[in-house]
């Protein structure tokens, strides 16, 4: 990580912090917010958004981090939104943690909890695979097995459930077929039925409309056929009167074609009950199935395509079932090989890991510790074919025994950092937040040490208290709170030499004395 800009996180409100490659430590008294820029890299990695973060006043905080090439960020407003961004683009907050896992680890003050889950052990273990590619070869072989298995379980329910739910399907798949259903015929059905409903109606006004266009004593036609002649006599005189009578007399064509179409109309539109019994009886089939199969036709004559997919299905299930119990098979041979090259692979690292992770925790104050990943055969999962479980021992003489049940507090903490430096650094960041908590001296000593080695290939990050840990850094900063405008904010400043040797002998001894200057000269020019 190059740089870490912070804005209205607690009490930090405004932080851009330039970082470098090696062993950076972060130091500061107790209560000055050293763990807040843990909290901050902690939300890049995907963390529950906390609104209780937000400074005091502020409407957000926003939080970025920046490695080679690079840019994670992520904004957190008080109405509860999150919004997490990756080189400038808006992603999901499981994208963001993605793309984190691949830049930074963190390792919390009470990390050491979670070796009291033996199913962290097998993460412990597996962070040491030379090849990852193993355990991810398995994953994949036994999520395809026991998909085809869940399958091959649903095929063979019983030949009577199989049945019945075939006879349910194919009744309601007739009753659909039997009507004859098409997409747009339900509104010329209504229409039609408004029609005969209205037909005394109709027949009483295309007769009003026959008698004042043609049966009447004076009507339409007869008044038309007057103007159309008194037009053509004046056009004798007036060629325009000529050329509207030719017109009124194609109007007068028009008019009487109508008086035809009326007239039949009104001689076969007499009301037909039967035909509205028919009508009514296919509106009310029609109801039925949108009652039972859909809102719509178009609900019903999918819900049908359904049916037909899913008998189909029932239909062939029985030869299904013998292809997949053959499939099944093979997928069955294909995990055991992954499983056994997983096994191999963890048996391996086991043997070589172990003996790395003794020296360093007899290293940490515990010279008769011993440790093993103990392999325990069980039944198919999704993380392999064993069970793990770290045994360990602190004192010489006691048989190895579960880790989570027998190490005390501090044995953990040591385990715990043993781990995290061996097996935990995956990442060019690796963040340590008091994870040295609990010990102190020649422990110390050797913690500097592992943390100084892993620095060596990747860029740590250290929250402590101990100036033997601090005196071993490369890059030192001060967490210090100060007063500004009646407010209180926290600072992070990068140490110089001098102000260096003053915050370590304040480590040391609590005050800035000749003595605790000396014994911080010192504890620096050994390093």
């Amino acid at each position: 990580m190059q740089r870490l800009e912070v804005h209205n996180l607690a009490l930090i409100d405004s932080l851009e912090l330039e970082l470098d490659s090696g062993f950076n430590v972060f130091t500061g008294e107790t209560g000055a917010g050293k763990s807040i820029i843990v909290d901050a890299i902690w939300l890049l990695t995907g963390a529950r958004a906390d609104t209780e973060l937000i400074r005091s006043g502020a409407d957000s905080l926003v939080v970025s981090g920046f490695w080679d090439g690079v840019m994670l960020s992520r904004r957190i407003s008080q109405n509860g939104r999150s919004v997490a961004r990756v080189d400038g683009e808006v992603v999901s907050n499981r994208e963001l943690a993605d793309a984190a896992a691949s830049m930074v680890t963190v390792h919390w003050q009470h990390a050491a909890q979670a070796l009291l889950d033996p199913k962290y052990h097998r993460d412990f273990l597996d962070a040491g695979l030379p090849d990852k590619h193993v355990l991810e070869m398995y994953k994949s072989a036994f999520t395809l097995y026991q998909t085809s298995k869940t399958r091959l379980e649903r095929l063979r329910e019983s030949e009577r459930e199989r049945a019945r739910r075939i006879d349910l399907l194919s009744y309601q798949l007739r009753e659909i077929d039997e009507a004859n259903l098409e997409m747009n015929g339900e509104e010329p059905l209504r229409l039609e039925r408004e029609r005969l409903l209205n037909a005394e109606r109709i027949a009483a006004d295309t007769g009003h409309a026959l008698e004042a266009l043609d049966d009447a004593d004076i009507n339409a036609v007869g008044l038309l056929s007057d103007a159309a002649k008194f037009l053509a006599n004046a056009g004798r005189f007036d060629s325009s009167m000529q050329q509207l009578s030719l017109e009124l007399r194609e109007a007068l064509s028009s008019v009487q074609a109508i008086i035809g179409e009326v007239r039949d109309h009104t001689e076969r539109g007499a009301a037909d009950p039967e035909a509205l019994d028919t009508i009514e009886t296919r509106l009310a089939l029609l109801e039925k199935l949108k009652n039972k199969y859909g809102a719509t036709i178009a609900e019903v004559l999918e819900y049908a395509n359904n049916l037909r997919e899913e008998l189909l299905e029932l239909e062939r299930a029985a030869d299904d079932a013998a292809d997949l119990e053959q499939q099944l098979g093979v997928l069955r041979i294909n995990l055991e090989q992954h499983a056994k090259t997983l096994t191999a692979a963890r048996t391996k690292t086991a043997a070589k890991v172990a003996p790395q992770l003794e020296k360093v925790i007899r290293n940490l104050g515990m010279p008769k510790a011993r440790l093993e990943f103990l392999l325990l055969p069980a039944d198919f999962n999704p993380h392999g074919a064993e069970a793990i479980e770290i045994r360990f021992s602190a004192n010489s003489g006691e048989d190895l025994g579960d880790l989570s049940k027998i190490a005390s507090g501090g044995e953990l903490s040591r385990v715990m950092l043993a781990l995290s430096t061996v097996l935990g650094a995956n990442t060019p960041t690796v963040i340590f937040d008091e994870v040295d908590a609990g010990i102190g001296g020649q422990a110390a000593l050797a913690v500097a040490e592992q943390l100084a080695q892993l620095a060596e290939s990747h860029q740590v990050l250290v929250v402590t208290h101990l100036a033997q840990i601090a005196a071993r850094a490369t890059h030192h900063f001060k967490v210090e709170k100060q007063e500004q405008k009646g407010r209180t904010v926290t600072r992070v400043v990068r140490l110089d030499q001098e102000a260096r040797v003053r915050e370590l002998a304040r480590m040391l001894s609590g005050s800035e004395s000749s003595t605790a200057i000396a014994h911080a000269k010192e504890l620096l020019e050994t390093h």
